[in-house]
């Protein structure tokens, strides 16, 4: 019951305005800020991806209000983890937060995005450059696009794992294939995040692996969720087999909304920002393919 001197939270935009699990309260970061002399919060809203996580915008801009009041609200607009130059930031912004699709940079200043026509493509380039000492934490990740579950395993007998599958190419999901692993393996991998673990090379990533964690090349496939149409990338929740971000949410005045379209954009922006070296993509959606393969001549 002490209060802290100064609580600083990294990636803030993960903390709950909901009762989940052990918490129980209504607002995490309140609690917070009400034990904390000092609060130090590192907020990025293109980053929420649940509905528990949702932030009303009425209730978010009380805390900027409350930051400015007191001369203590900062702009973060630079750009420091991925090795890209404003050209390419900007085509990633443009792609991941106004859903427009512009011509890929001639000059990516270092960084690489190459744009694959075959899954399989896409797969094989990654795998050549986790094999590379400079780049071995490259992993193939997707939008959640295909079903999964963690408490059960697929009803189709023929089906040994939850996959990614897109024509004749499959690949399990994250942490299918630890149970796979023998004891001393599982000992060796033990507090690995996903991507450090020498198995995932041959899995898919989700969000719920990567989000807050750094890739050399991130190979990012965009399901059919993501799609293009008439000049505009599309987020469809109809799509989407992530429950947590198309569901309702119970509003503070009690009404329900879904949030769908808007939380698989941050999904997307999230996979998008993976990589800091370079970024390879393959898109579901023939016309998406289509407009990515055009704006990349």
């Amino acid at each position: 019951d002490d209060p802290v001197d100064v609580a600083f939270i990294d990636e803030a935009h993960l903390l709950l305005t909901q009762g989940k699990q052990s918490y129980r309260g209504n607002n995490q970061l309140s609690d917070i800020i009400d034990r904390a002399r000092v609060t130090v919060v590192m907020f990025d809203e293109n980053q929420i991806l649940t509905t528990e996580q949702f932030w009303e915008s009425q209730i978010l801009e009380q805390y900027r209000n409350q930051a400015k009041a007191s001369d203590n609200y900062i702009v973060l607009d630079k750009q420091l983890r991925m090795q890209v130059n404003p050209e390419t930031m900007d085509w990633i912004d443009s792609f991941t937060k106004k859903g427009q699709l512009k011509k890929i940079p001639d000059s990516l200043g270092g960084y690489s995005i190459k744009i694959f026509d075959k899954p399989e493509f896409l797969d094989i380039e990654i795998q050549k450059r986790a094999k590379e000492s400079d780049s071995a934490l490259s992993r193939v990740v997707a939008t959640y696009d295909w079903e999964y579950s963690s408490n059960h395993k697929p009803e189709d007998r023929l089906m040994k794992y939850w996959e990614v599958l897109i024509g004749k190419w499959h690949k399990p999901w994250n942490r299918e294939l630890e149970s796979e692993l023998s004891r001393k393996e599982k000992r060796n991998i033990a507090g690995l995040a996903w991507a450090e673990q020498p198995q995932t090379i041959n899995e898919v990533g989700s969000t719920f692996t990567i989000q807050g964690f750094d890739l050399n090349y991130a190979g990012v496939i965009l399901g059919p969720s993501v799609k293009y149409r008439d000049g505009k990338i599309i987020f469809d929740p109809s799509a989407s087999h992530n429950d947590k971000a198309v569901r309702n949410r119970t509003l503070s005045d009690g009404t329900k909304q879904k949030f769908g379209e808007m939380l698989i954009q941050h999904e997307v922006r999230v996979l998008m920002t993976r990589g800091v070296n370079g970024m390879y993509i393959y898109a579901c959606d023939p016309e998406l393919q289509k407009a990515l393969l055009e704006a990349a001549k």
